[in-house]
């Protein structure tokens, strides 16, 4: 058990857990506030953008040479990091939101924080773990600009903000979460 907690503190995650935290009760008050944004869901997506950059800081550690050289198998501990780490950025925002009003529904929040925590992952993978905020950031901020989604290219850039049932964003939010998954395990964090 003392690996797992010295796993904790070098990848930073009691800091990184309590901007979850704030970013989802800063997110929940925010749609107290609004007029009738309970449920909105451009909110919700920039809620969860900021748990997985926050996140994101974690997909590397201290050393990247000291961990490739080490005598463990990282592969399964990287996927269950990134897997864990979208769980945390999903479920934070649902406990807060018990307190009253709504961000978003379960599988909205789900669906939404495991796609942003997949392009972290693709991010730590592509651009090392410094960076690794900024394909979740980039497409977050692509997807609030865009015009209603009517065509299959526009609602699979815009997945964030469908409806938990549409088909292409959850197919998108899969994609992305198996890809970054397989990269960030396999490869690790660029140096």
């Amino acid at each position: 058990m003392r690996w797992l907690l010295l796993y904790a503190r070098s990848r930073q995650m009691p800091a990184c857990l309590a901007v979850v935290v704030v970013s989802a009760v800063a997110g929940w008050a925010a749609s107290r506030v609004g007029n009738g944004t309970s449920g909105d869901p451009q909110l919700a997506a920039l809620t969860l953008a900021a748990g997985a950059t926050a996140v994101s800081v974690g997909l590397g550690g201290q050393d990247t040479a000291l961990d490739r050289t080490a005598a463990i198998r990282w592969a399964p501990r990287r996927a269950a990091h990134v897997l864990l780490a979208g769980a945390v950025v999903a479920a934070v925002p649902l406990a807060v939101q018990t307190m009253g009003d709504d961000l978003g529904t379960t599988a909205f929040l789900v669906r939404d924080s495991a796609g942003l925590m997949g392009l972290a992952a693709l991010g730590a993978a592509l651009c090392g773990a410094q960076f690794a905020w900024a394909l979740p950031v980039a497409w977050l901020s692509f997807s609030l600009l865009l015009p209603p989604p009517e065509s299959l290219p526009m609602r699979v850039a815009a997945w964030m903000v469908l409806p938990p049932g549409a088909a292409a964003g959850t197919w998108t939010a899969a994609a992305l979460t198996a890809a970054g998954t397989a990269a960030y395990a396999l490869a690790g964090p660029r140096r």
